[in-house]
């Protein structure tokens, strides 16, 4: 579908009304992204998505009439995350994450429940929307932005709803980062528990980046080489694969509601093919790895995958009111921290209960 002859429109509906091309709106976020990707590397602690958040509201506040731009904004705020979940199953070699299963698939599972039982429970409590509700417990329980851009399609969730959700579970993972290093050395972790440590990194911390943050402050505090980070990032992607049963169940779930006509007329719409399309870069990450195909190939992609979220994160930013997220942030973040916090408390309650610390 075209606006004009020889420009391509990147609009994903049927019927577009602009008089300039969509990919107007698409080039901006991708020159936001590009931005955003610069001061990530430059500070990895906070991250490119959440530079591309916040570059987003900024531009929307300073130009409001976007209308022009929205089809290409629309594109990159929808697709786009599709697309990035797709690609970040390659590189997930299966038989790698099951190996380490074996004994974080417990404690895994403990924190997965208990964040989306605190998640839900706070939500009456709070009377938060569901679908915030929704992207912070599995934001919390899984891994973070991943698993919001995962979500957020199936449920329906509008963009406001997307970035409260990213900048709580953004503040959180950089608190989790610079906390628990110091917080395991208090509660007793030692040299010797750097399998421990790793294990309660990567199911306690949303966000790789932050994972590695921490993973690796351990590492340097008690001259481990990388051995804690490597354990933790592997725990950390075994998580990640929790997104294929989590989103087939929201689906399911969102088919069955009075309000969600567009399930009934278009079951297949409803259905998250994108994550069935995930689990098959898994499959291949997994065939080629077993053929001998080294990790190092599977890297573009990932770093694709990277970007293509930095590029949803702009979409999102720009289609975002800074002024509504302040108004309405206090809920967001109580339940925020009580998810965090049960999924901390669960997690070192199920290595003591498992004698693995």
């Amino acid at each position: 579908m075209t606006t004009q002859k020889n420009n391509r429109c990147f609009c994903p509906r049927r019927r577009c009304q602009s008089k300039k091309p969509c990919a107007a709106g698409f080039l901006l976020c991708l020159m936001i992204a590009i931005a955003a990707a610069c001061l990530g590397r430059h500070v990895p602690l906070i991250g490119g998505p959440v530079f591309a958040l916040l570059l987003g509201m900024g531009i929307t506040l300073l130009f409001r009439d976007r209308s022009a731009l929205q089809p290409g904004i629309s594109f990159a705020s929808g697709k786009m995350l599709r697309y990035a979940v797709i690609l970040l199953g390659f590189g997930l070699n299966l038989r790698a994450v099951l190996k380490t299963g074996k004994q974080s698939l417990p404690v895994i599972a403990a924190t997965i429940f208990a964040a989306l039982a605190a998640a839900a429970l706070l939500q009456k409590l709070l009377r938060l929307p569901p679908r915030t509700a929704t992207l912070i417990g599995t934001g919390s329980a899984i891994c973070g932005g991943s698993a919001i851009a995962a979500t957020a399609p199936v449920i329906q969730a509008d963009d406001e709803e997307v970035a409260q959700s990213i900048s709580v579970i953004f503040l959180f993972n950089i608190a989790a980062a610079l906390l628990f290093p110091w917080l395991g050395s208090r509660i007793g972790f030692s040299a010797s528990d750097a399998d421990a440590f790793a294990l309660f990194a990567g199911t306690a911390i949303n966000d790789t980046s932050s994972v590695t943050a921490a993973a690796s402050a351990w590492d340097s505090m008690y001259h481990l080489g990388s051995a804690t980070l490597e354990k933790a990032v592997t725990v950390k992607l075994t998580r990640t694969l929790a997104i294929i049963p989590m989103t087939l169940f929201l689906a399911v779930s969102q088919s069955g509601k009075p309000g969600n006509t567009q399930a009934k007329t278009r079951p297949s719409r409803s259905f998250p093919f994108f994550v069935l399309a995930f689990f098959g870069a898994c499959v291949i990450t997994t065939i080629a790895s077993g053929l001998g195909a080294p990790p190092e190939l599977f890297t573009p992609f990932r770093s694709l995958s990277r970007f293509f979220i930095l590029i949803a994160m702009a979409a999102i930013g720009l289609n975002t009111d800074i002024r509504t997220l302040l108004r309405t942030g206090g809920k967001p973040l109580l339940l925020g921290l009580g998810c965090w916090a049960s999924v901390t408390l669960t997690s070192l309650g199920m290595q003591r209960l498992l004698g693995i610390w």
